[in-house]
């Protein structure tokens, strides 16, 4: 079967210059010109019609005429998708099943990827990222060629398309070339060999991403800073060490982590495309029943954080954080991990939270806190952890929700199996 999901190379020159693909083989090959690659691989074959993986014309080699046959439409449909206005307004209404040649069932847009050797923590990224309605339809909608986006850009969007594609020829997609150019693009930082921290991942991708969209410094210049960007405010105080107990108060109060307001307080207000937050440690000693119960926290607490009153103490400052600007979509980071001199550990904590509705409007001020429909949101995607922390010693997958069957599937690299809604709580999330 053909496959046109790996990078566009010459299999000899290794090239990506006028690149042509043998329609019999699958192969790619540079040029048809008669000293070129694919020139040769058709005399030696006896394989004879090739695309040009660029302009999709169709070939015959040696003898060099260009075929247009409507036979030829679905393969280049696979190699580049199409969509309209009104395919990718019916996407959250209607998304019915499609078949493969093979005439498997599956369902666009929960498709599953190819884990080449240690990617799942790419694969979780990008199913949670073409379910973002802004995102996905403007890259379904196929940007003209002289729209100036970088290699990234257009390569994430053509893996868009193909996940999006009901003409599928098998039910799975490599995102080979998405990973070769995050490879390129971060300068090894990360690779499909080596586990990352999928958190690292989506804050790198979306600057990428924002710059290589005609992204400026200026706020809302591009499609992501106006999907992700939101904005808080932060005060900052020195901490001062005091030997008295004020009067009247007890040991708690002396301890609380509170502002002095006789004392300077800095403000300044930051940009942010996710927000952190930090799962308390497990209990330290347990006794024998303890022990099977995995602590439960609700997601409200973890987001007492973002509440203007509650105090952080980092070294010896203290800040207390409140949102001044709630963006589209909010994106939150468990913080479940932790790194010492000698191991990274893991908390086990379950973050319990509503799928719909979560009410932000407590830990909000000014105009977006007056509004009882931007202050809503409900749940896109949950990525979770399954095993120990380390590289390579844990799993991620992803579960996202299909509007137009209101039906919640759980992705886990090739692996696409519906589950219910229930279930979600009881794994260990890590993004949402």
């Amino acid at each position: 079967m053909l496959d046109f999901d790996f990078e566009k190379l010459c299999s000899v020159s290794l090239t990506n210059l006028n690149v042509y693909a043998c329609l019999v083989c699958g192969k790619y090959f540079q040029g048809r010109g008669k000293s070129s690659h694919a020139y040769f691989h058709s005399l030696h074959e006896n394989h004879h019609v090739f695309v040009n993986l660029h302009s999709l014309a169709v070939y015959i080699l040696p003898d060099g005429y260009m075929v247009d046959d409507p036979s030829l439409n679905d393969i280049r449909f696979v190699l580049d998708p199409k969509f309209t206005k009104e395919n990718v307004g019916r996407l959250d209404k209607v998304n019915p099943y499609a078949y493969d040649l093979n005439n498997k069932r599956y369902l666009p847009g929960f498709v599953g990827l190819n884990n080449i050797k240690a990617n799942d923590y790419v694969n979780v990224i990008v199913h949670a990222l073409i379910h973002v309605q802004p995102l996905r339809d403007h890259f379904l909608l196929s940007p003209a060629p002289s729209t100036p986006y970088s290699e990234l850009a257009g390569r994430f969007g053509m893996l868009v398309r193909k996940m999006w594609n009901p003409r599928a020829f098998k039910g799975q997609v490599s995102p080979h070339e998405l990973l070769q150019e995050i490879s390129n693009a971060s300068k090894k930082r990360f690779t499909l060999s080596t586990q990352c921290d999928p958190i690292d991942l989506l804050s790198w991708f979306l600057n990428a991403l924002h710059a290589g969209m005609g992204g400026k410094k200026r706020p809302g210049s591009s499609l992501v800073q106006r999907t992700f960007q939101g904005e808080v405010r932060i005060d900052e105080q020195t901490i001062v060490v005091r030997d008295e107990r004020p009067e009247g108060a007890n040991e708690g109060e002396a301890t609380r982590k509170v502002f002095d307001t006789e004392r300077e307080i800095t403000t300044k207000r930051t940009p942010f495309l996710f927000l952190t937050l930090d799962v308390p440690p497990p209990p330290l000693f347990q006794d024998e029943v303890e022990k099977n119960i995995i602590p439960q926290i609700p997601l409200t607490t973890l987001l007492s954080k973002y509440d203007g009153a509650t105090g952080q103490e980092t070294g010896n400052i203290l800040r207390r954080y409140k949102i001044t600007k709630l963006p589209q979509y909010l994106v939150f980071h468990i913080k479940r991990f932790t790194k010492n001199n000698w191991t990274t550990e893991k908390n086990p904590t379950i973050v319990n939270f509503p799928i719909k509705n979560v009410d932000m409007r407590e830990f909000v001020e000014g105009p977006d806190a007056s509004s009882t429909s931007q202050t809503r949101y409900d749940l896109v995607a949950n990525i979770c952890h399954e095993g120990r922390p380390g590289a390579g010693r844990g799993s991620y997958r992803v579960h996202v929700h299909d509007r137009a069957k209101d039906q919640w599937f759980q992705i886990q690299d090739l692996f696409v199996e519906e589950i219910m809604p229930q279930m979600i709580f009881l794994s260990e999330s890590y993004v949402q």
